[in-house]
C-alpha cells in the first residue's frame, strides 16, 4: 500500500531514469549489512518447495532480477535482500560505452510498461571486473549471472571476439553467462541471432569456456542465449536446434519487443521515439515463446521466462508454459519491493492447491494443472 500509493507516485513524478539511480543510490547508502539481513528476513520465502537446481546451480526460489537494471555492478550485492534468488547483471559490453543520448528511458502507466533505449550504457568489461573482484555477494547461496553483449563501436563481423573479451575478463565472477544477442537498441544485434552468425558466436565461446575452465581448473560455466519475443515461429525451431547442436545450457525467453500493441497513444509513443517494450504488453508474447520452446527444446534444456511477469499468477503461468525459473524487472518496477515475497507465497499456494511438492512438477504442465 505504501509503494502504490505514495512511494511508486512520488518515484513517477521523476524522469525515469533520473528516479531508477536516484532510488538505487539511497538503497546504497543506506543498504549497511543489518539492515540488508533484516530486508531479506523480510523479504524472503525460505521453503523447500521453492528451491531448484538449475543447471548445476542452487536456487532457493524460482524469482530472479533481470538484466538491465544493474548494468554495471553497482548494487548486485544488496538487491538479493528483497528477495530475488539471482541477480543478472549487465548487459556489459567489452568496451565502455555511453549509450543512446537521453531521454531513453519512459514509462507506460496505462500499460504497465517501460519503453527504453539505454544502448548498453556502462563502463565496459575491465571496470565491471574491478569492481566485483572488489565486492562480495550478498550471500554464497545467491547466484549471479552476467549478461554480455556487443560493443556499438565494433563491426558485426568482429562481435565474437568482443563477446569473448568480455567472457574471458568477467569469467572468474559469474555463476552463469547469458549471450545476449536480442537487444533492439544495439545496430545490427539482432542479426547475430541468424543460424549462421548465432552458430559461430556460441560455439566460439563455448570452446573458450572449455578452455578457461581447465585453466581454471573448475567445471565451465553455464552458458545461457537471450532472444527476442519478436522471432517466428521458424526462427525459434532454428534457435532450438542451434541450442541443441552447440550443446548451450539454457535459454532466456524473451527480451523486449519491438511491437508497439499499447494501449497509450501512438502519438505518445511516437514521441517517446524508438526502442524496446517491457512489462504487461508481453505477458502472452513472452508465454508463448517459453511455450513453444520447451516443446521442440531437448529435453530437459531449462527455460528462464522474462517478459510481463506482473504477479504471482503470470509467474505460475510462465512455469507452466515451461520456465524453471522467472525473471522480473518492469513487474518490479510497478509493483515495487514485496513483489518478489508476494510471487513466491503466490506459487506456494498454487503447489498446495494442486497438490504438489516441488515446483519442478509444475514446469510445462499447461492443461494438467491450474
Amino acid at each position: 500500500m505504501l509503494w502504490q500509493f505514495l512511494i511508486r507516485p512520488l518515484m513517477f513524478a521523476l524522469p525515469a531514469e533520473r528516479a531508477h539511480y536516484l532510488a538505487m543510490g539511497g538503497f546504497q547508502a543506506f543498504g549497511f549489512k543489518p539492515l540488508l539481513h533484516g530486508l531479506r528476513w523480510h523479504y524472503a520465502v525460505n521453503d523447500t518447495r521453492l528451491k531448484q537446481n538449475v543447471f548445476g546451480l542452487n536456487f532457493d526460489s524460482p524469482v530472479g532480477l533481470a538484466a538491465g537494471f544493474d548494468k554495471d555492478a553497482r548494487w548486485f550485492h544488496q538487491l538479493p535482500a528483497l528477495g530475488f534468488s539471482h541477480i543478472e547483471i549487465g548487459t556489459i559490453t567489452g568496451q565502455a560505452q555511453p549509450g543512446n543520448p537521453q531521454p531513453r528511458l519512459f514509462r507506460l502507466p496505462m500499460d504497465q510498461a517501460i519503453l527504453n533505449r539505454m544502448g548498453f550504457n556502462n563502463a565496459g568489461a575491465d571496470a565491471a571486473a574491478r569492481r566485483l573482484s572488489k565486492v562480495r555477494k550478498f550471500s554464497s547461496q545467491n547466484v549471479l549471472g552476467i549478461n554480455i553483449g556487443k560493443s556499438k563501436v565494433v563491426a558485426l563481423e568482429d562481435s565474437t571476439l568482443d563477446y569473448c573479451y568480455s567472457f574471458e575478463r568477467l569469467f572468474s565472477y559469474a555463476d552463469y553467462f547469458t549471450v545476449n544477442v536480442s537487444s533492439p537498441n544495439t545496430p545490427g544485434l539482432r542479426e547475430l541471432q541468424n543460424r549462421d552468425q548465432l552458430l559461430e558466436l556460441l560455439t566460439t565461446l563455448m570452446e573458450l569456456n572449455r578452455q578457461l575452465a581447465v585453466d581454471h581448473e573448475i567445471a565451465p560455466k553455464p552458458l545461457l542465449l537471450k532472444i527476442a519475443p519478436d522471432l517466428s515461429d521458424e526462427q525459434l525451431d532454428d534457435i532450438a536446434s542451434i541450442v541443441d547442436e552447440v550443446n548451450i545450457d539454457g535459454v532466456i525467453a524473451t527480451n523486449t519487443t519491438i511491437s508497439r500493441a499499447l494501449k497509450t497513444s501512438a502519438k505518445v509513443v511516437e514521441q517517446m521515439g524508438a526502442g524496446g517494450v517491457s512489462g504487461k504488453p508481453l505477458t502472452e508474447r513472452s508465454r508463448y515463446v517459453v511455450r513453444h520452446l520447451y516443446s521442440r527444446l531437448p529435453k530437459g534444456t531449462p527455460i528462464i521466462g522474462v517478459g510481463g511477469v506482473m504477479n504471482g499468477e503470470d509467474a505460475w503461468q510462465m512455469i507452466l508454459a515451461g520456465a524453471r525459473l522467472i525473471q522480473l524487472y518492469t513487474g518490479f518496477i510497478y509493483g515495487g519491493p514485496g513483489t518478489v515475497k508476494s510471487i513466491n507465497r503466490y506459487l506456494l499456494r498454487k503447489l498446495e492447491q494442486n497438490g504438489l511438492s516441488s515446483m519442478d512438477q509444475a514446469v510445462g504442465k499447461k492443461g494438467k494443472f491450474t
